[in-house]
């Protein structure tokens, strides 16, 4: 089966409601290939290997978390996304991308697949008000301790973690937010929380963990975005015919 390239982007914008954010890059169609897509390429990042693996499957395109244009980068066509666009372009591959809306989705975004993967239960958004927080938080399966917890989360992402003690207790509680988003570790306690969870660490959060008395655990930004993009083109498959293939180019950030 195959989908007009307006049909899939309006049931994209349908389903993950980018209005409802503020984001950094234009979510949606970036660059516009071929008007049919029979067959979708899903990733997390729109990197040149991917975009040649897209070409080798004959793909008519390509889903990502992270697309191109972001604010504050130049926005000349030069160099690295002068080779990748004109890729797309010479292939009539079209590419679509959505960040913050897809970290957000209830059921099909990155932190939702992150839970339930580990099993986590979700309680809420890590920002109250929002019908779609990019953040969430819940409790584990049954009480933890970091190390517990860090062993469980390299167990299923296959990479092992970074663990920042708060103190000595156990983990009833946690939050947590793909991807770079350890600045989001203040809305964490907040929500008075054991530890947080996200992808990346800065130098400060390691003191804001210890000082405030919060586990942090920075779980690599590619390993816990690998599959909000996948769950989306698995839906995508199952309800409109497109074939789907997810492939994931290695990133140990």
């Amino acid at each position: 089966m195959s989908v007009t390239l307006k049909q899939l982007v309006k049931i994209l914008e349908d389903e993950l409601q980018p209005g409802l954010f503020k984001d950094y890059c234009p979510n949606g169609l970036q660059v516009e290939g071929t008007s049919q897509v029979k067959r979708l390429v899903t990733g997390v990042t729109a990197c040149q290997a991917l975009i040649d693996k897209a070409v080798e499957l004959k793909a008519d395109a390509i889903l990502v978390h992270h697309g191109y244009f972001w604010k504050g980068e130049d926005s000349a066509i030069v160099g690295m996304k002068k080779r990748r666009i004109e890729t797309l372009l010479k292939h009539n591959i079209s590419l679509i991308s959505y960040h913050l809306p897809l970290d957000g989705h209830l059921e099909l975004g990155n932190n939702a697949q992150l839970a339930k993967l580990l099993g986590w239960k979700t309680e809420g958004g890590m920002e109250p008000g929002k019908a779609r927080s990019v953040g969430s938080w819940g409790r584990p399966q049954a009480p933890v301790s970091l190390e517990e917890l860090g062993g469980q989360i390299e167990e299923k992402l296959g990479r092992k973690p970074l663990l920042i003690s708060g103190g000595d207790h156990k983990i009833k509680t946690l939050a947590w937010c793909t991807g770079g988003a350890q600045r989001m570790i203040d809305l964490a306690l907040d929500l008075n929380v054991d530890a947080y969870v996200s992808g990346e660490i800065s130098e400060s959060t390691v003191h804001f963990a210890r000082e405030n008395g919060i586990h942090y655990i920075s779980a690599g930004h590619h390993a816990t975005e690998r599959y909000g993009a996948k769950a989306l083109g698995e839906w995508l498959q199952a309800k409109y015919g497109i074939e789907h293939t997810f492939v994931d180019i290695d990133s140990p950030v």
